[in-house]
């Protein structure tokens, strides 16, 4: 076990270095909000959805019924859903671990899950574990700093908020220059435009995302293809 915790810190560090600063950054924005560390420890615990906490804290300072924020939720993270897909039965061969892994399965990890070239006499189902233990925790870590930093160090908070706008463009550009049809993105940024012009920043993003996932349903046979 202690190679493959060893293996598992070691191939980790990159998503440590991005996860410690981006959950400071989102536990500066819920303590500011209004929540401690507590509340930060919980999201990180159980809600654990990276760039959806970001849009969480502005759901719960504005007071967001509970059905936008249901389906806000589900549509920035149904990304999760199709590409899960594929670690389904390797996830339920790991028996108790399954809905941990199931949980824990984040953008980063997955990425790490799919690239990683595990040794031989590595248990790979164990290293797989110990990958999501630690992203987890290093999400969990820089959330609570935040969050504590947060009430105890006075600080202007102008421009903190911008972590979650900076994560999204940073995913938009990763997927620009990874994936073989720009199709996804444009769609993405068409539709979101057109929203907030329609619709107004209080209504946009529900709108936004559901027609989003509409004409990618519609292009599904297209963007096959150019995969």
């Amino acid at each position: 076990m202690r190679k493959e915790l060893r293996f598992a810190l070691k191939t980790t560090i990159p998503v440590a270095c991005g996860y410690i600063f981006l959950g400071t950054a989102f536990g500066i924005l819920i303590s500011n909000a209004g929540y401690g560390p507590v509340w930060a420890l919980l999201s990180s615990v159980f809600v654990y959805a990276g760039s959806m906490q970001f849009v969480m804290v502005a759901l719960l300072s504005s007071a967001a019924p509970l059905a936008a924020v249901a389906v806000t939720t589900f549509l920035v993270n149904a990304r999760h859903i199709f590409y899960g897909l594929g670690f389904v039965e390797r996830f339920r061969r790991m028996g108790a671990k399954y809905p941990y892994m199931v949980l824990s399965l984040t953008d980063e990890t997955y990425s790490v899950l799919c690239s990683v070239q595990y040794p031989a006499g590595l248990s790979e189902d164990r290293c797989a574990f110990f990958i999501s233990l630690f992203d987890q925790f290093y999400w969990i870590l820089g959330s609570v700093l935040g969050a504590a930093a947060g009430q105890l160090i006075p600080f202007d908070m102008a421009g903190v908020d911008f972590a979650m706008t900076a994560l999204f463009v940073v995913i938009f550009v990763d997927q620009w220059k990874q994936y073989p049809s720009h199709i996804p993105a444009v769609t993405g940024a068409v539709c979101a435009i057109a929203s907030l012009l329609l619709f107004g920043p209080a209504n946009f993003l529900p709108i936004a995302l559901a027609a989003a996932v509409g004409v990618l349903i519609a292009l599904r046979g297209k963007l096959e293809d150019a995969a």
